[in-house]
């Protein structure tokens, strides 16, 4: 039998891929107990700095496996107990590294809310989103209703939940869901040399901005997130080796970027 959810590591770089692609990569009892296990075996692996989470085509995700759910497919394991973060059901743990969401085709309601769990989303030109709550008649519990209005906007995303409309990837990138959309021979590629960028970083430097980000999005007002930053700047210390270097290789990346 094919294992539901695949792993490899390469260049500090982790591809976790969700593999049920007769079922569009559902989110059978089974794919969610190993999908957080691989995840968190991700997080905890020291040889990966960052994690790309994808789908085998032809879909991302297509959300909790409904056939699994009404009793026409059967359970090949128990299904797991929600793991909560702040409330929210996690599909996968908290990582201190960041997670790109490679999303290759469609990420429906429970698939959105795996994508939107992301740091953040690079899309195929085949990719969709749609969040089908309502017209499947069942409520959120992954952080759709948070997730959403923070990227879409509130009225986009109040919409995009009643009525259950796809949104298409360029869409997606004009609304700032996704942070870039590619063709889709070259959606692994793409994100594989943004984790490349982010893993050939200060790991230290990166992951204390990464924790920054979330808990300045937590801070209750805009003074507080002030106070968070500073105080985190007054407690680093820079390293001291070799920085003449490393403010060359900024020079020199910065002469061959951005043109």
């Amino acid at each position: 039998m094919d294992e539901v959810v695949l792993y490899e590591v390469e260049g500090g770089v982790a591809t976790v891929t969700m593999n049920r692609p007769e079922a569009r990569n559902a989110l059978s009892s089974e794919l969610r107990v190993r999908l957080f296990e691989t995840m968190a075996r991700a997080g905890d692996d020291p040889a990966v700095n960052v994690v790309i989470l994808t789908g085998t085509d032809p879909a991302f995700c297509a959300g909790l496996d409904l056939r699994e759910i009404s009793g026409e497919r059967a359970r090949t394991v128990e299904p797991p107990e929600p793991v909560r973060d702040h409330g929210m059901h996690r599909y996968f743990p908290v990582l201190d590294k960041p997670v790109i969401g490679a999303v290759n085709g469609a990420a429906i309601t429970g698939g959105l809310e795996v994508a939107l769990q992301c740091t953040f989303l690079v899309a195929s030109e085949r990719a969709r989103f749609a969040d089908t709550h309502a017209r499947v008649g069942i409520m959120p519990g992954g952080g759709a209703t948070v997730f959403l209005h923070q990227t879409v906007g509130l009225r986009r995303a109040i919409e995009m939940s009643l009525t259950g409309n796809f949104m298409g990837a360029e869409e997606a990138l004009a609304r700032g869901l996704v942070n870039h959309v590619v063709p889709h021979d070259e959606l692994l590629p793409f994100t594989r040399k943004l984790a490349a960028d982010i893993a050939g970083n200060d790991q230290r430097a990166v992951r204390e901005l990464y924790r920054m980000y979330r808990a300045v999005a937590h801070a209750p007002s805009l003074h507080d997130a002030y106070q968070l930053e500073g105080d985190a700047c007054d407690a680093w210390r820079r390293p001291d080796e070799d920085m003449a270097a490393r403010v060359q290789s900024v020079i020199d990346r910065g002469r061959t970027q951005g043109r």
